[in-house]
């Protein structure tokens, strides 16, 4: 089934929604469980950066560095946010830090943070390779730095939903759905959703 841009059988979806928020925080599995819910595309940034430099990001930080990184990823969220058709769109946890960035978020999307503790941040991710961030002598340090640097960052979001660790995606989703209601004009009900 297509559907038309922007609209689905019981949501109208106005602008891009973007998942911000800490490694770990969830932005990518409850962006995919919002998307589905709403109907709606459902994009990941790191995903759409990876598929254009045909390289893994670990590969780009390590070939190019952290700069080059940051310059494509806000290349992609530009192409991405004025793409006419609206969706749910995660984030790398340090897209957001960008004043650049959080300026054309916040033109044509609207931000959620994922809020979530440092310890369940640190359960989620102290067993992945993948983040090159934490390739270093004392990973749980450099995440509690990059946390405390980047909390009040996060705090500008246009809305905030906690993460809790005993929060199955599905009640997280019908959370950040609660959030997205209050701003009609990004997110209106065209007809009963039985799961919010």
């Amino acid at each position: 089934m297509t559907l038309q841009p922007g609209k689905s059988m019981g949501w109208k979806l106005n602008k891009t929604i973007v998942m911000v928020g800490m490694m770990g925080a969830g932005k990518t599995a409850i962006g995919r469980g919002l998307a589905a819910r709403i109907e709606a595309p459902f994009l990941d940034s790191d995903a759409e950066i990876e598929a254009a430099a045909n390289m893994s990001i670990p590969e780009i930080f390590d070939r190019d560095g952290e700069a080059f990184f940051r310059a494509r990823e806000s290349e992609v969220l530009s192409r991405l946010l004025s793409a006419p058709e609206k969706c749910v769109l995660s984030t790398g946890g340090g897209a957001f830090l960008s004043a650049e960035n959080r300026a054309l978020i916040s033109e044509k999307g609207v931000s959620v943070c994922l809020s979530a503790d440092l310890e369940l941040i640190w359960t989620r991710v102290c067993h992945k390779d993948t983040r090159p961030l934490l390739r270093t002598e004392d990973p749980y340090a450099t995440l509690s730095a990059l946390y405390e640097a980047r909390a009040p960052v996060y705090a500008l979001a246009d809305l905030t939903v906690e993460a809790r660790e005993d929060y199955s995606i599905a009640r997280m989703v019908s959370q950040v759905l609660a959030a997205l209601l209050t701003r009609p004009d990004v997110l209106e009900r065209t007809k009963g959703d039985p799961d919010a």
